[in-house]
């Protein structure tokens, strides 16, 4: 396991993950504890880290990242250096690099994608250059391409200040061999224009879907970059818009005074070709041939490329004028073409065959001594098994030093193999490789982690599809939320971005919509219809009719006898019903139960008979008053309530009838009722006294008589 996962580098940043490595640096995921977020770390590797040329390198590439700040750059945060580790933090970019998203497709990019990426590559190089930084390495595995599609410009690894002394091919072999110009194959200075031809490659490569130039080696395909002309795109695919074409033709002019002056210039074209994608800029690839008797520097050896020209030989008559030789008679001849003094020339011939002889032993003993070994024709051999291995510990390999193969990075993608080990290769392990030869190897991400969804705000009927699919059991739970409209999704347990493996289940809180007004409930009875309708409009109820009539011994026929809520808090919109009372069921005798306290008297009233017959006794005498009258059965009315608008919401209202202090009691009535009638009950004629907040409103007299 890497000795860094895990590790707190300086009190500050966490390292939880390896997610690259690069040629100077391994590239970590960690968390900054000071300002809680994602970064990523670029350390040092440990055998460069003892190299002090290394170190400078790097500490080179943070001075000149720092320097720049665009939206199409990869940022830098913070720069460590210590007797320890040196180390980079960075932005932490979500998203694959160029060349992954090319493999992913499988095919060329559309000349419309193609544009809208190389527009955010010279933006990014613009930047750069007007901070006189050249990137010196520019190429699709440096470019992060992010979720919503915009571009940024990472790996300044090779970068140096344009004050800087240049470094050549043959001192360090810095970027990559595919995408080098021909000035860094040459070891001249190199500026910002040497960015903008291998700008030109990439673009070249996303409208073709093939690099310009390929080889055995290396150092031919550097050869081919000084010496060659790429095929025009259009030869490729003909459907590839003229001025596209002429675009990446001019940056990959191979005379650098031929290309773009600058990335602001290829900018400017590239807006005209934005507008207008038919637009001609008057420029041909026969524009790229080297100038007449300019020939380029020949480099390992390579042949004399097929573009340059050499000079004709004249056809027309040299005519010269010299003085006879002794014997003469002093005047002049003509010499015409072909017409050669052997005499005069002897010692010329031989002091050219002598150079040509000493020239032709140089030329073998070079070739003998250096060259032989490098044009002859590459061996052979049993390319080596990578798979299991990181890309470090193969390049390391005894075979590849041995026989000079190049191992290349083509991708990476999620397998069972760690993360950081080679997953694949080509040619596979066992398989025919010339010597010199280069593998390409895919790096292990390893396994993929499956991540939860974010669902917030989303249809709850999609989120539990979407959960479903994914194998996931599903529970919900419902609450009100201002916020989030009604059946979307306000939480989601575990959260978004959560690991999660088939089964487990996945709570959704789904909202209610926001949480409705409540509003009291009062007692109806004894209400007529319209008086019942208006008091429920105006607590915010809905009115729904009367359901039906009953009989009610005590209700008066026609007022409400039974309302559908009770007196009690609901949702205001609530439907409420009532019913209507018929009176006293006719079919049912009257359920008369005598007051136990009072005492029946017989009939006292006289008779016209004098002498009345005496009857039988009742042997349960019926009881009397004092006064000797039967007391009378205690009678319902409703009373007319008018509530104050004064500002106050609700107020306590109390009724006394007679000597009964409490015959209504409400501690809360609300005052948006304007006016309401509570149901009292009393005995013959009574003082009714309305109180409201125990201030008497209102005195009357009231019949309480059947």
């Amino acid at each position: 396991m890497d000795r860094y996962i895990g590790k707190l580098l300086d009190n500050r940043y966490e390292i939880l993950e390896r997610v690259g490595t690069g040629g100077m640096a391994v590239v970590y995921k960690a968390r900054c504890h000071r300002l809680n977020r994602l970064v990523a770390v670029k350390v040092l590797k440990e055998d460069l880290a003892q190299d002090a040329e290394f170190r400078r390198r790097f500490h080179d590439e943070s001075q000149a990242v720092a320097m720049l700040s665009h939206p199409n750059i990869v940022a830098v945060y913070d720069v460590s250096k210590s007797s320890e580790l040196d180390y980079i933090v960075m932005e932490l970019v979500d998203g694959i690099n160029l060349k992954q998203y090319m493999q992913k497709r499988g095919e060329k990019l559309t000349w419309r994608e193609a544009l809208h990426f190389i527009t955010q590559i010279m933006k990014a190089l613009s930047h750069a250059h007007s901070r006189g930084i050249i990137h010196r390495d520019i190429k699709p595995h440096n470019m992060l391409i992010l979720r919503d599609g915009s571009l940024k410009v990472t790996d300044f690894g090779i970068a140096r200040l344009t004050s800087a002394a240049q470094a050549t091919l043959t001192q360090e072999a810095l970027g990559s061999v595919h995408y080098i110009s021909p000035e860094q194959a040459r070891g001249s200075r190199i500026d910002a224009r040497s960015d903008i031809y291998s700008a030109g490659v990439v673009l070249y490569e996303m409208i073709t879907g093939r690099l310009p130039f390929e080889g055995e080696s290396p150092v031919s395909v550097a050869i081919q970059h000084i010496n060659s002309i790429p095929l025009s795109p259009r030869e490729l695919d003909p459907e590839i818009p003229e001025a596209l074409e002429a675009i990446t033709m001019k940056a990959m002019a191979a005379n650098m005074d031929q290309r773009y002056v600058s990335a602001d210039a290829m900018l400017a074209d590239l807006e005209e070709f934005r507008k207008n994608p038919n637009i001609n800029f008057d420029f041909t690839p026969d524009d790229l041939l080297a100038a007449e008797g300019d020939e380029p520097t020949h480099v390992l050896g390579a042949n004399t490329p097929h573009t340059v020209r050499t000079q004709p030989v004249h056809e027309d008559t040299i005519t010269r004028r010299r003085p006879h030789r002794e014997g003469y008679d002093g005047g002049y001849y003509e010499e015409e073409r072909g017409g050669i003094d052997l005499r005069s020339k002897i010692p010329v011939i031989l002091a050219v065959c002598a150079i040509a002889v000493f020239v032709i032993g140089i030329c073998y003993f070079l070739y003998t001594s250096f060259f032989g070994e490098i044009l002859a024709e590459p061996r052979e051999i049993p390319a080596p098994s990578l798979v299991g291995m990181t890309v470090e510990d193969a390049r390391q390999l005894d075979t590849v030093t041995a026989y000079r193969l190049v191992i290349q990075e083509g991708g990476s993608a999620y397998s069972t193999y760690p993360a950081g080990q080679i997953m694949e290769q080509r040619p596979v392990g066992e398989a025919s490789i010339k010597e010199g030869g280069t593998i390409t190897v895919t790096v292990s991400l390893g396994e993929e982690t499956k991540q939860l969804p974010d669902l917030y705000n989303r249809d709850r009927r999609i989120a539990e599809s979407t959960l479903r699919d994914l194998g996931l059991l599903v529970e919900v739970e419902e609450r009100h939320d201002e916020a989030v409209g009604k059946d979307c999704v306000i939480e989601q347990r575990p959260a978004a971005g959560s690991d999660y493996q088939e089964g487990e289940t996945v709570t959704l809180v789904v909202s209610l919509g926001a949480e409705p007004e409540k509003v009291s409930v009062i007692p109806f009875t004894r209400m007529t219809p319209e008086q019942a309708k208006e008091s429920a409009e105006r607590l915010g109820l809905n009115y729904g009719g009367i359901t039906g009539e009953v009989f009610d011994s005590e209700i008066p026929e026609g007022l409400i006898c039974t309302q559908s809520i009770p007196p009690s808090e609901v949702d205001k919109g609530t439907t409420i019903t009532f019913q209507v009372s018929k009176g006293p069921d006719p079919d049912q005798e009257p359920d008369v139960t005598p007051d136990p306290d009072a005492t029946p008297t017989p009939d006292v009233s006289p008779t016209p008979d004098p002498t009345p017959t005496p009857a039988a006794p009742d042997p349960t005498p019926p009881q009397t008053t004092p006064g000797g009258v039967l007391p009378s059965v205690p009678v319902s009315r409703n009373v007319t309530v008018d509530l104050p608008n004064d500002g106050r919401t609700s107020v306590a209202v109390r009724i006394q009838v007679g000597e009964n202090n409490d015959a209504y009691k409400n501690e809360s009535v609300d005052t948006r009722l304007v006016t309401f009638y509570p149901s009292v009950r009393g005995v013959g004629l009574q003082e009714v006294t309305v109180y409201i907040d125990e201030v008497p409103v209102r005195t009357y007299t009231e019949d309480f008589s059947s």
